[in-house]
Order: C-alpha cells, then sequence, then structure tokens
C-alpha cells in the first residue's frame, strides 16, 4: 500500500463519506457525500452567510474529533497534510465534515514522522521548525494547521490577512 492512500475501511461521523470511485489511466474520481451547506470557507467570508458563536465551537469539537480519530483512533496514524476552511464540509445539520485528502499521509505503527515532497497551503503549513525543511510530516503538523482553523474560525481572517504582517505574526 502506498503511503498517501487512505484506507477505505477508514469511517468516522466527521470525515466525509465516499460513496463510490472510478480509476483508469487517464481518469481518476471520487464521488463524496452531498454535503449541503458547501465549505466552512464559504461560510466565514460571505457577506450573506452567518454562523454564530455556538456553531463555530461545535464545528470546531467536529474538526478535533475527526482529527483525533485519524490520529490516535485507528490502526495507522493518518496525517491529513491540508486542514483548512476550504477542506470542511457541513452537512444539512452543519456538521463538520474534514473532507480532501489528497496529500495526506499515512505513519507506520510507531512512527512518530514521514518525509514527503508534498507541502501543504501557504498560512496552514506548519513553520520549519514544526515541518522542516526537508518536508518532515507528522500528527504535530496537523495540530499547527488546527490551531490556525481555530484562530481562523473566531476572528473571520485567513492567515494570509494583512493584519498579520509587520510586528503582528502568527507562531
Amino acid at each position: 500500500m502506498e503511503r498517501s492512500r487512505i484506507p477505505p475501511e477508514l469511517r468516522h461521523k466527521n470525515l466525509t463519506k465516499v460513496i463510490t470511485s472510478c480509476c483508469n489511466l487517464d481518469f481518476k474520481v471520487l464521488v463524496l457525500e452531498y454535503m449541503p451547506n458547501g465549505t466552512l470557507d464559504k461560510w466565514l467570508y460571505s457577506h450573506n452567510l452567518f454562523l454564530n458563536l455556538l456553531q463555530r465551537l461545535d464545528i470546531m469539537i467536529d474538526v478535533a474529533s475527526a482529527m483525533d480519530y485519524l490520529h490516535n483512533g485507528y490502526s495507522t496514524p493518518v496525517v491529513h497534510c491540508d486542514l483548512k476552511p476550504s477542506n470542511m464540509l457541513l452537512d444539512q445539520e452543519m456538521v463538520g465534515q474534514v473532507s480532501d485528502f489528497g496529500i495526506a499521509k499515512l505513519l507506520d505503527v510507531g512512527e512518530a514522522f514521514v518525509q514527503t515532497r508534498t507541502t501543504a497551503t501557504i498560512g496552514y503549513i506548519a513553520p520549519i521548525t514544526v515541518y522542516g525543511q526537508d518536508g518532515i510530516v507528522s500528527t504535530s503538523c496537523d495540530v499547527y494547521s488546527f490551531g490556525i482553523l481555530m484562530m481562523e474560525r473566531f476572528t473571520r481572517r485567513k492567515p494570509s490577512d494583512e493584519i498579520f504582517t509587520g510586528e503582528t505574526i502568527i507562531k
């Protein structure tokens, strides 16, 4: 099994369900469960949509629950590698679902990190002190991204926002 391939038996109430897949030499597709409320990104930055504080907190608990399962609740730890609002989908009841495992990595049992050439989204990727110049991926990288998500969720400011330049930076 490739380290980046997510096992089909990986199931959790806060992971987007894969309905089916199709793969041949020219075409690869996953069909995911429909999420009528779209992405968290849409809800955070739309002028027409609004999440109250309790809804934001509930969604963060949903994401934390999914991440705990990926890191600790499955036989092989899974590092998502790209936690961000556009990869968080919301179902009919506004329950958060972690999605897009395109660059996720599997750690071997007992392994604390893996080296990769895959990079995540700027602003959500852990700094060099955590991620490493050599592409070292660990569950700590997801924990860092989760912290950025928390900041973003409650301030409604992207990590690339101009407020975080100069003396005011995210560390």
